[in-house]
C-alpha cells in the first residue's frame, strides 16, 4: 500500500488539522454566545447597559437570579414545563413503541401493515393546518389545560419511523426464540425487543424531551391565561416585552427590592434563558453516546 494512503501520510495530517480547526470554530460559534449570556446574567445593569460585558461578568452579583426565583410566575411556568415534559415524553415513547412494533412486522404477520404505514406517512406530507387543529383542541374540551400541550403531538411519526426501522433490522431469530419459549407479543416486545433497542429509544427520548421543553408556540395558542403558560412561552413574552416582567412580578420581598438597582431587563432575561437551558444541559450528556448510534441504525432499512 502506498505510504500516502496510510495513517501517517501528509494528506491525512492536513485533513485532520483542517478538520480540527473547522470543528473548533463551529464549537466556539455555538458556545461563545452562551458564555456571553451567562456573563450578562451575573453582571450589574450599568455594565450591561454600557456593553462592557463580553465573556466575563463585570460587577459580579447574583441579584438577577434572586429576583427571578422570587417571582411566582417564573416558578409556575417552570413547574408547568416540567409536568408537560415528563408526561409528554412518557406518552410519546409509549405510543411510539406500541405503534412501531406491529409496523415492523412483515406483511405475512400483519396484513394491514402497508395501510397503516401509508396512513402515518400521509401525516408527514400533509397537515390539517392551524385552524382545524385549534378547533379540534377546543371542541375536545382540553383548551387551557396541560393536555392541550401534550395530546396534539402525542405521536411523532418521524421518531416512530426511526424506531420501526430499527426493530425491522433486528434478526427474526430473536422473536422466534421467544415464541418457541411460549412468550406472547407483549412479553417479546418488553423483554426481548426493547432491551436491544436502547440506543434508538434513547435517541428518540432526547428528541421528545427537547421538543417538549423548547416548545412555546402551542402554549401561546392553547393557553388563555399567562398563569397557564409553559416556561418557553412565558420567556417568549418576557423577551418581547421585558418591561412587563417587572410590572407583573409578584411576591417580591422588601429585601429583594433592594437588589432592583443591580438588575435590568437584559440581566433578568439572560438569567431566565440560562435557567431554561439547564435541563437540556443536564440530560444531553447522558444520552449523547446513544445519539449517533441510534439515529444511524434506526434510519437504515433492514
Amino acid at each position: 500500500m502506498p505510504k500516502q494512503f496510510g495513517k501517517t501520510s501528509v494528506s491525512r495530517k492536513i485533513f485532520m488539522v483542517c478538520n480540527f480547526i473547522i470543528l473548533t470554530g463551529l464549537s466556539l460559534i455555538c458556545i461563545l454566545p452562551f458564555i456571553n449570556l451567562l456573563a450578562i446574567s451575573f453582571s450589574d445593569k450599568t455594565s450591561v447597559a454600557a456593553n462592557a460585558v463580553s465573556f466575563w461578568p463585570v460587577g459580579f452579583n447574583t441579584a438577577a437570579y434572586k429576583f427571578i426565583l422570587d417571582n411566582n410566575q417564573f416558578l409556575r411556568a417552570l413547574w408547568i414545563s416540567i409536568q408537560r415534559t415528563v408526561l409528554g415524553v412518557i406518552l410519546n415513547i409509549f405510543l411510539i413503541i406500541i405503534t412501531a412494533y406491529p409496523l415492523s412486522k412483515p406483511t405475512s404477520d400483519f396484513r394491514m401493515r402497508n395501510v397503516f404505514s401509508w396512513f402515518f406517512v400521509v401525516t408527514i406530507l400533509f397537515s390539517g393546518g392551524l385552524i382545524p387543529t385549534y378547533m379540534v383542541v377546543k371542541y375536545t374540551g382540553i383548551m387551557n389545560t396541560l393536555f392541550a400541550l401534550i395530546l396534539p403531538g402525542a405521536v411523532n411519526v418521524f421518531n416512530m419511523l426511526v424506531v420501526m426501522n430499527y426493530m425491522r433490522s433486528l434478526p427474526r431469530e430473536l422473536e422466534e426464540a421467544a415464541y418457541i419459549d411460549g412468550a406472547g407479543h407483549f412479553q417479546t416486545l418488553f423483554n426481548v425487543i426493547l432491551p436491544v433497542c436502547t440506543p434508538t429509544l434513547a435517541t428518540v427520548t432526547l428528541f421528545a424531551f427537547v421538543n417538549h421543553w423548547n416548545s412555546w408556540y402551542d402554549g401561546m395558542i392553547y393557553m388563555n391565561t399567562v398563569d397557564k403558560y409553559p416556561l418557553q412561552t412565558y420567556l417568549q413574552t418576557v423577551v418581547i416585552n421585558p418591561e412587563a416582567f417587572f410590572r407583573n412580578a409578584t411576591n417580591i420581598s422588601q429585601e429583594l427590592g433592594n437588589f432592583l438597582n443591580l438588575v435590568s431587563a437584559r440581566t433578568t432575561n439572560a438569567a431566565q434563558l440560562f435557567l431554561a437551558t439547564i435541563p437540556i444541559l443536564c440530560i444531553y450528556p447522558f444520552l449523547q453516546k446513544y445519539f449517533t448510534t441510534g439515529l444511524v441504525m434506526g434510519s437504515v432499512k433492514g
